[in-house]
């Protein structure tokens, strides 16, 4: 399975995960960049999954009350405690044998670290009026997924042109053909 980093930020990504295995949390902190892509983590395993689903549904369910004008329920408290739980590893740089600079990080990364990493994030734009403003939810009817519209005249629809855009586009094309075919057969 691949990592989509299609919303414009990595806690409204981590929403969209189904964190369904340790290798599926472990794609998604390296893809997000939390952990640099050299540095293996040794201390992953499946107790890491529950903090990370109750982190995710805290971000979905925030989001989604920002976009619906209701108050948010206990996920705020949830989220700040974890937010305020832990720092997350210091990023350092280091220079590899050929000389390059890359980036590492300063200690081993731990799951509580990396959860209040993307706390963060979540707090961040939650609270950051210019990124709330930019919150949309995909307009596909079987989609969930939240994103942050930087698009020029801010009109992007979907979550993914690639995906959701694409399926909408090919159910529109479908229906048309199938309603020229009916009025054709009349």
């Amino acid at each position: 399975m691949t990592v989509r980093f299609d919303s414009g930020r990595i806690c409204l990504d981590l929403a969209a995960q189904p964190l369904d295995r340790t290798e599926t949390l472990d794609r998604f902190l390296h893809a997000a960049g939390l952990v640099p892509a050299a540095t293996p983590l040794r201390a992953l395993d499946p107790q890491w999954l529950d903090p990370f689903r109750e982190l995710r549904d805290c971000v979905d369910d925030l989001v989604h009350a920002q976009l619906e004008g209701r108050r948010p329920g206990p996920a705020l408290e949830r989220l700040n405690a974890l937010a305020a739980d832990s720092a997350p590893p210091a990023p350092r740089a280091v220079r590899t044998e050929s000389g390059l600079l890359v980036r590492a990080l300063s200690r081993e990364p731990e799951c509580r670290g990396l959860l209040a990493a993307v706390a963060r994030d979540a707090v961040d734009l939650l609270t950051d009026p210019a990124a709330r403003a930019l919150l949309r939810q995909c307009e596909r009817d079987d989609c969930r997924r939240c994103y942050l519209d930087t698009s020029r005249g801010h009109r992007r629809r979907w979550c993914s042109g690639e995906l959701c855009g694409n399926r909408e586009r090919v159910a529109r094309h479908r229906a048309a053909r199938a309603h020229a075919r009916e009025l054709a057969s009349r």
